[in-house]
């Protein structure tokens, strides 16, 4: 095995230590949710396993979980095309053991990868992705997150334009016809290519990842009013699109720019939602509670808040909603849209 560098072994510690200094306790633990996005990995002596995600939910009344690509435990071996199925195996294999009435139902809903440009050809391994995931694969997560800043992250090997691609579109028809939806990553600017997407493949079910990608690092550090104008402006397209829906969240990453983790010990709840408010009213106007769900995005979000904070202010943002509307949010979007 090799061995943790040990410059890594010591952020890893103070990351934790400073999440440990939260000492916010759940709001409503007996509010049932459902969280519409993790994901788990073994990551160069980082580790966020099924338990490590337990053990920062509990205290809420957590029904289920939906895990999310992260491109970890490929097939070493094979068509190249067909690695991804590992993933979907890896994880389907984490949570076997588990009882199928114990709460959490933890990954009850499983979102792989798929290359897209393979168009039509993807079929086969859709397939086997079912096959792989022992009746909790949902669907594909193809990530398209690109800027033309060095500085911001581009996922994968993403380039401008490519939800528009011809194939990519022949491609994610085939999720369709198998009942199987499309979670996208892009950034604000990228919006328009979910949008043209939804209306090339109507039949299918497409999921908005990380509340639309607004940003506020590189070129876009201290441009946050203009950037929200860019990215309020751009959600308006998805109104009339009713086979597209929405995660709210994301927001804890460094790339959205609220810089958390700079600060002394980890925000608050009213911190986070006071924050995140202009962004969920916009969300909640263009999408309504039927289509929009929250996810934790852990571990990722967790180099920003702790999860009690972030289910805290999602509680918070939706508290003036009816108890039908907040269940949506807080649930049954989830439920539905992943079949669980």
């Amino acid at each position: 095995m090799t061995p943790v560098p040990a410059n890594t072994v010591d952020r890893l510690a103070r990351w934790e230590n400073w999440l440990q200094s939260s000492t916010e306790t759940p709001l409503e633990p007996h509010t049932p949710i459902v969280d519409a996005h993790h994901h788990l990995w073994d990551r160069a002596g980082h580790t966020y396993l099924p338990q490590q995600f337990e053990a920062d939910a509990a205290g809420h009344q957590l029904l289920a979980s939906v895990y999310v690509e992260c491109r970890s435990n490929y097939l070493q071996e094979g068509p190249e095309a067909l690695r991804p199925v590992g993933e979907t195996h890896h994880v389907a294999k984490l949570v076997s053991d588990r009882p199928s009435t114990q709460q959490p139902a933890l990954c009850a809903g499983i979102v792989g990868f798929a290359d897209l440009s393979l168009g039509d050809d993807v079929d086969a391994l859709l397939q086997a992705h079912d096959a792989a995931g022992d009746g909790r694969f949902k669907g594909v997560r193809y990530a398209t997150a690109w800027d033309a800043d060095p500085e911001i992250h581009t996922a994968y090997a993403s380039h401008a334009g490519m939800l528009r691609e011809p194939l990519v579109q022949a491609g994610a028809r085939c999720l369709a016809r198998r009942g199987l939806s499309l979670d996208t990553w892009v950034y604000f600017h990228q919006l328009g290519d979910v949008a043209a997407l939804a209306e090339a493949c109507p039949g299918l079910m497409i999921v908005v990842d990380h509340a639309g990608g607004p940003l506020g690092i590189g070129r876009y550090a201290d441009q946050r009013p203009a950037v929200f104008a860019q990215w309020r402006l751009a959600m308006q397209a998805f109104k009339p699109l009713g086979n597209v829906v929405l995660k709210f969240g994301g927001l804890a990453m460094p790339l959205a720019g609220f810089g958390w983790r700079k600060r002394p010990t980890p925000p608050a709840s009213q911190a986070l939602a006071e924050a995140w408010r202009p962004y969920f009213e916009v969300c909640l106007e263009v999408f309504g509670p039927a289509r929009c769900m929250f996810e934790s995005n852990f571990p990722v979000d967790r180099t920003g808040c702790t999860y009690t904070s972030l289910w805290n202010a999602f509680k918070a943002l939706a508290q003036n909603l009816s108890p039908g509307e907040r269940q949506s949010l807080l649930r049954g979007t989830a439920q539905r849209v992943y079949r669980l």
